[in-house]
């Protein structure tokens, strides 16, 4: 990775926190209507150990229903991609599902496991971050060139030969576009269920003591912290799309 490319996003993050610590200096706004970067110093500083271990439990949570979401998804996506019938069968089952506010699931799926919070919070990120997955592969492998299997199948290759030497490869780019979206979907499914549930641990939980007692820029520092972990778990899915489709990445003229 060249320099270039991490000195333009951490600049872009500077320029972002001048700006919003000048709008904040320039409207005069209380802490407690919009906390500035400088009031969230103090917040990482008193609550630091909350953050890591909160921020633990969250991340984990996250990472497992995400891993969960790319087998169940990858799963559905070849099966549709590969069958018609089960495409026409399926895709009005997940579009109805997806289209359905997940806010409004986390409370009866907190109603349902009630003390298996673990559970809760890695089905809810599952259920948010699967669908972009299922969609991406599907829409690769049913878009697949006939002209490739057929002379692949003239000279003798079998599905699977076909599926790891075309199909796949050719997926590829669009599972990795998908897995980027779907890894902060994650992230908001495994929050909302922290801040529902209450026996919620995680950030989100530690977001919503804050805005109990009235904690602004715990609340604001929180926030901060998630977008962090956010981007940590975006640039890993970055790093793998290097190494097994760095083949498709193709420079802006």
């Amino acid at each position: 990775m060249s320099l270039r490319k991490i000195l333009v996003p951490v600049l872009a993050i500077v320029i972002f926190l001048a700006f919003w610590e000048a709008l904040v200096w320039f409207k005069d706004w209380p802490n407690y209507k919009m906390a500035s970067p400088s009031d969230l110093v103090p917040a990482f500083k008193q609550y630091w150990h909350l953050f890591l271990s909160m921020g633990w439990q969250t991340l984990w949570r996250t990472v497992v229903g995400l891993l969960i979401a790319i087998v169940v998804g990858t799963i559905l996506g070849m099966v549709m991609g590969f069958s018609k019938t089960m495409r026409e069968a399926l895709y009005p089952l997940l579009v109805g599902f997806n289209a359905i506010p997940k806010a409004t699931v986390v409370p009866i799926v907190a109603l349902m496991f009630v003390g298996a919070h673990d559970f809760n919070t890695i089905l809810i990120a599952f259920m948010i971050s699967f669908f972009p997955i299922a969609v991406s592969i599907s829409i690769g492998l049913s878009t697949l060139e006939p002209e490739y299997r057929d002379i692949l199948r003239a000279l003798g290759a079998s599905k699977a030969t076909i599926f790891w030497k075309i199909a796949l490869p050719k997926t590829l780019p669009e599972f990795f576009g998908a897995l980027k979206v779907a890894v902060t979907l994650a992230f908001i499914g495994t929050n909302l269920m922290e801040i529902v549930s209450p026996h919620g641990r995680g950030l989100g939980a530690l977001f919503d003591s804050a805005k109990t007692n009235s904690d602004y820029p715990l609340m604001f520092a929180v926030l901060i912290a998630l977008a962090f972990l956010g981007i940590v778990l975006y640039y890993v899915v970055v790093v793998l799309e290097r190494i097994f489709a760095g083949w498709a990445e193709r420079e802006p003229t």
